[in-house]
């Protein structure tokens, strides 16, 4: 069986495509062929987020779909990639039998927060543990660090600002707040999704300094 992505021209997407091995191709489901990784384990699928088709068997899911309010225009917007594409995903994964589904998410991301983007957040993860897959883990990574420009992804201010902050503090900053690397979060997310613990399991960011380490 095939396993399933969305977002795979991400940061996180991009690692975890390039970080597959198997058992068995990663289908990725792409808005858009260009920049999208290679390999020879990994398919693209070009499709509609608002109009997914039957997606083929599978048994684990990997969603790693995300914007910014600058990037999309709009709060509307924002919140028709963070949390409607995010949860169409999410339906059509478990429609194709997935039992294990991995979500990255954010740092804070909670239903009742007062910031619009980690309320979202939030929103998408209680939606999607309603579900009821057998084993879902959400990663809520703080600042990510990673070439954007390499994926042809525009810079996001605020991010480069953090990670010029932060970056040069190193261990003074605490695990939970401390940039990391798009390739832990990545490492970290296949590895908790393989162990297949039942029930929900949150991947704080610190947590995955180590569980993502190579």
């Amino acid at each position: 069986m095939p396993a399933l992505i969305a977002g795979a021209t991400g940061l996180i997407g991009h690692e975890l495509a390039r970080h597959w091995t198997g058992p068995g191709d990663l289908l990725m489901l792409l808005r858009q062929t260009p920049r999208a990784p290679s390999g020879p384990r990994l398919r693209p699928l070009v499709v509609d987020f608002t109009a997914l088709p039957a997606l083929p068997q599978a048994q684990e899911a990997f969603c790693c779909l995300g914007t910014t309010i600058a990037q999309a225009g709009s709060q509307a917007a924002f919140r028709a990639v963070d949390f409607d594409a995010v949860l169409a995903f999410a339906k059509a994964a478990q429609a194709a039998g997935v039992r294990r589904f991995g979500l990255v998410s954010a740092l804070g991301a909670r239903a009742g927060a007062g910031s619009f983007y980690t309320r979202v957040k939030g929103e998408a993860e209680d939606a999607i543990t309603a579900l009821g897959f057998e084993s879902l883990c959400i990663a809520r990574p703080s600042l990510l660090a990673g070439n954007r420009a390499a994926l042809g992804q525009p810079p996001r201010r605020a991010e480069a600002l953090g990670l010029a902050l932060l970056q040069p503090l190193g261990r003074l900053v605490p695990a939970a707040w401390r940039p990391i690397d798009a390739a832990f979060v990545a490492r970290a997310l296949l590895r908790a999704v393989r162990e297949g613990r039942p029930g929900r399991r949150t991947l704080e960011s610190a947590e995955m300094q180590g569980l993502g380490m190579p």
